[in-house]
């Protein structure tokens, strides 16, 4: 069965009984229809975080997909089989990926998170009010400039870009307001996918409504012809975004096929943005369970980087264990191997892969001083032979490891994961945070932190342009907050071609972005773009809907 018809084929709980389930009160639910809601997050504002948390990372990915949603899910169903409360808390799928290259993002096989043809289309419309709220302060900074512009702003100095939750290579750069006086001001302009937008991260780190509206606020839209920075309080759109998005804020409730309470909520891409979901729901689940689980995008060069530097720096979150998850055919990939040869029996290609899994892996426990669980993501092609070198070499370097065979069997799949995590995150004292970088350091020298520890490059090259970006964002003061490397997930270096495990490379940053609403300055390395293209073969191609108004083709 594919994914799809297993999702069709399961008995959904009504959301009330997995909100009981949860230990939520029914007079906090918000219904979108029988299996979906929100929770109006106010009355648990006052208790205590008492979970232990969980991060779920991964090695460099793969196109094949190495299934870190999957065993997200499978990971919260498997402590549910062995006796434990647990939660997951997952970022939102956006339609970019959906109707892109990568499909839906609600987990796999019998580890899904469900409704899952809803959760993979308009939800409950979160990413429609966070573009809404992005394009509203686009509009009324053009609007503030039409009428007058009092504030002087320069119109070739603004940086804030419109956005849409589809991927479309066109809208990257465009020349707007043409048409005369009456259509506004003809400058310079672009679109960036929804999910890499400031309006996303700040939504995603905010604590509360009020946080969310302070630093909707403080987002520097552009700068007067004074050299000033103009924010979006300065403009008065904060109070309107907040409106928009004050529904939206309240966490996401769905369970998994096995009725494991979900809180899914926001969905910032970490290739480009801080991969984290929302702060709001991650802070929840851990007041309602004894575990939760929670998931970075792309690798741990990446989505751990910025969980952790950032989401952790700023809201007081550490975890207690790492899962770092493997497939035999990424670790070959690595090695070296070709596409068509992944499932073949090929040990020299695994061993050589190997140093991928390891380079993160002394990441976790060397930059970050955290215990770290390998789960090898299982397909039924996995070579036997293969899977016990993996084993032996793990249990060489110390590591515990375990197979996940979520896909195939749901929790009962993942208990013997389950019990591997469960253990590390107890068997640990409560964990000080270790961070990649002091907080004193300059924004460059931060830059170079993360490059030279975490990727292991061996020097970071600025351009002119980045390095004047830099220096005026400490100038402005924002010398003090944490960095955002943006660059492709399929490597450690900034070159998508390069795998492995290399060390001694050069690291290119092209230019830096300011985002001040989220609290973090982005930096732009290699080619990568905030607005991603259609593939030449986009999955959009193969969903419809049939004659009896199914979805077909989504996942």
């Amino acid at each position: 069965m594919t994914d799809l018809e297993i999702a069709r084929a399961a008995t959904l709980k009504p959301i009330m009984q997995i909100a009981e389930k949860a230990g939520f009160a029914p007079g906090a639910l918000m219904p979108y229809g029988r299996y979906i809601a929100k929770i109006d997050q106010r009355g648990y504002a006052a208790l205590p975080k008492k979970a232990k948390l969980v991060l779920v990372t991964a090695v460099s990915p793969t196109p094949a997909g190495e299934g870190k949603t999957t065993t997200s899910v499978a990971l919260a169903d498997g402590m549910a089989h062995i006796g434990k409360r647990a939660m997951v808390a997952l970022r939102e799928p956006s339609l970019g990926p959906v109707f892109g290259m990568k499909g839906g993002a609600a987990g796999g096989g019998y580890a899904q998170v469900v409704p899952m043809e809803s959760i993979n289309l308009h939800f409950t419309g979160d990413m429609h009010a966070i573009t809404a709220a992005n394009n509203l302060l686009c509009a009324m900074i053009d609007n503030h400039i039409h009428q007058g512009n009092e504030l002087n702003i320069d119109s070739e100095s603004i940086s804030f870009r419109h956005c849409m939750d589809v991927n479309d290579r066109q809208l990257r750069q465009i020349r707007q307001g043409l048409g005369g006086p009456k259509n506004g001001t003809p400058r310079d302009d672009g679109f960036d996918i929804t999910a890499a937008s400031e309006v996303m991260a700040v939504f995603c780190l905010a604590g509360d409504l009020q946080d969310l509206k302070k630093r909707l606020g403080n987002i520097v839209v552009a700068y007067a012809f004074s050299g000033e920075a103009v924010t979006a309080g300065q403009i008065g759109a904060a109070g309107a975004m907040t409106a928009l998005l004050r529904d939206a804020f309240d966490p996401n409730l769905v369970q998994t096929l096995e009725g494991t309470p979900c809180l899914m909520h926001g969905g910032p891409f970490a290739n480009i943005a801080h991969g984290c979901n929302s702060v709001a729901a991650t802070t929840l689940a851990m007041k309602m369970a004894d575990y939760v689980i929670t998931e970075a995008g792309f690798g741990a060069d990446l989505g751990a980087e910025k969980f952790l530097d950032i989401k952790c720096r700023m809201n007081g979150l550490w975890p207690d264990a790492v899962v770092l998850v493997a497939t035999l055919r990424a670790l070959k990939h690595h090695g070296g191997a070709q596409k068509g040869e992944w499932s073949r029996p090929n040990l020299p290609a695994l061993e050589r892969g190997m140093g991928n899994l390891f380079a993160h892996i002394g990441n976790i426990q060397s930059v970050w001083g955290l215990p770290v669980v390998v789960s090898v993501n299982h397909f039924a092609t996995d070579d036997d032979a293969e899977i016990q070198a993996l084993s032996k070499a793990l249990h060489k370097k110390g590591v515990a490891f375990a197979l996940c065979e979520g896909w195939a069997k749901g929790g009962v799949g993942a208990a013997a994961l389950a019990e591997a995590v469960c253990a590390a995150a107890d068997g640990s004292a409560a964990a000080q945070p270790r961070f990649t970088y002091p907080e004193g350091l300059s924004l460059k020298e931060k830059i170079e932190a993360v490059a030279t520890r975490i990727y292991h490059a061996g020097n970071v090259s600025f351009t002119e342009e980045a390095l004047k970006s830099l220096e005026r964002f400490e100038r402005d003061g924002f010398g003090g907050c944490p960095v955002c490397i943006a660059k492709t997930q399929y490597s450690m270096t900034d070159d998508k071609a390069v795998l492995g495990a290399p060390e001694g490379f050069t690291l290119t940053v092209r230019s830096a972005r300011l985002s001040a609403g989220a609290g973090f300055v982005v930096a732009f390395a290699g080619g990568i773009i905030s607005m991603p293209g259609l593939p030449k073969v986009p999955a959009a191609l193969t969903i419809d809907v049939n004659e009896n108004g199914e979805i077909e083709g989504l996942f």
